[in-house]
């Protein structure tokens, strides 16, 4: 088959996808991005360039949707490009969180689409709001609503869509959801494994080395920022170093902002919550590693005694299954994405969001309890395979993609 793929970076969120079809063998496969340094055996990358974003006296809203227009106009050339050099895949698949296939249904009539549908905001009950230390402003709910421009503009496209949890399928309006499929997303169960050795010798990642005798407490996010907790995981570390001389902690992420907004003053959260908590923290213990290599993320979950995953009413982040397949013992948030993954007492302990020292007590609670806490990671681990498996995923993405391709007759919503 000949499959056209459309993300701004390459490879995304199709990165076990493309592996899948490569392997396969017979397949055709270009991908359309913006950005991407890495490259892939068998897959054709085709980039897009933007022109400036227009300047506009606009609400945030209009800003995105005239950039994604100008997204939408760039694909839309570049597929021109491919079909008139004799490319006409039998699918199209993408994401539409930036406008880019909006255009492509012109270019390629009648060629199936699938989309990958992720968030659907809300004013309210959701992640705006969520966090009383950011109350938003009493304009914000136009705004919210605006900002699903693109998610309407998709859903009025021909074609499918997918999401990979319950609760962002029902972030989705009901009249949206029938055309949206629950597809969960897998881990690879093999690389992603637990390691019984790797607390038996020392853990060394950069500067930092971590004896089989000490305690190592995990954080991982793309970035540090209050959407992953960052603000309140930094103020349970205090009690957390108090209780256990033998912790060290490491927190993976780098200091953009991929959701929300930056820390006041310039700052980057790191740095304004290190302002706040002055020198409460012993930094002798705490280590910032920024943004690791997969191997080294991989290998840092695997010597984990305690994993801390928090995060708003929000898109589940692949580090939560990726720790689960890895067997970490997990402190969780109380909150309905990661509620969808564990259950408290038996695969995590799941503590409230908002309380920094119910999460430093969770946290505590696995470094004492080393019985608890092994069966968690066990829990957790079989619940990974149960639930997680590369290969029930594929299954399911290539029974939607035969089911497209075949005219849609068979379609029908698994959510």
């Amino acid at each position: 088959m000949k499959y056209l793929f459309v993300h701004q970076n390459f490879p995304a969120q199709f990165l076990h996808l493309l592996r899948d079809l490569r392997g396969q063998g017979g397949n055709e496969i270009i991908f359309i991005s913006e950005s991407g340094t890495s490259h892939m055996a068998g897959v054709r990358r085709v980039a897009y360039r933007l022109p400036p974003a227009p300047e506009l006296a606009a609400p945030g809203p209009v800003a995105e949707l005239a950039r994604a227009m100008q997204r939408a106009a760039a694909v839309a050339q570049a597929a021109r490009t491919l079909r008139d050099l004799g490319y006409v895949p039998d699918i199209i698949i993408g994401h539409h969180g930036w406008g880019e296939m909006l255009d492509l249904p012109d270019v390629y009539p009648g060629v199936p689409l699938l989309g990958y549908y992720e968030f659907f905001y809300h004013p309210t009950g959701l992640d705006v709001g969520f966090d009383p230390e950011f109350a938003p402003a009493s304009d914000v709910a136009p705004l919210i609503r605006a900002r699903n421009t693109l998610n309407l503009l998709a859903l009025a496209l021909p074609g499918w869509g997918h999401t990979p949890t319950r609760f962002q399928h029902a972030t989705y309006p009901d009249w949206a959801r029938p055309r949206l499929t629950l597809l969960p997303e897998g881990v690879d169960l093999q690389e992603c494994a637990p390691d019984p050795q790797a607390r038996l010798r020392p853990f060394t990642l950069g500067n930092v080395v971590v004896q089989p005798g000490e305690k190592l407490v995990t954080y991982v996010a793309r970035d540090l920022e209050p959407y992953r907790g960052f603000h309140m995981f930094m103020r349970a570390l205090p009690h957390i170093l108090r209780a256990r001389p033998d912790a060290r902690v490491v927190l993976v992420g780098g200091d953009g902002v991929s959701y929300g907004a930056p820390a006041p003053g310039g700052q980057t959260w790191r740095q304004h919550m290190l302002a706040e908590l002055g020198s409460v923290l012993d930094m002798r213990r705490v280590h910032f590693a920024g943004r690791v290599k997969y191997d080294d993320f991989r290998r840092l979950l695997q010597r984990s005694d305690a994993h801390v995953y928090l995060t708003y009413p929000f898109v589940a982040s692949w580090s939560l299954r990726e720790a689960m397949a890895c067997g970490c013992a997990i402190v969780g948030s109380q909150t309905a994405p990661v509620e969808e993954f564990l259950q408290d007492g038996r695969t995590a302990r799941l503590v409230p969001f908002l309380a920094p020292r119910r999460i430093a007590q969770g946290v505590v609670e696995l470094l004492e309890d080393e019985r608890f806490a092994a069966r968690l990671r066990a829990n957790v681990r079989a619940h990974a395979v149960k639930t997680l498996a590369m290969q029930d995923y594929m299954a399911g993405y290539h029974r939607l993609i035969g089911e497209l391709t075949h005219g849609g007759s068979r379609l029908t919503n698994a959510a």
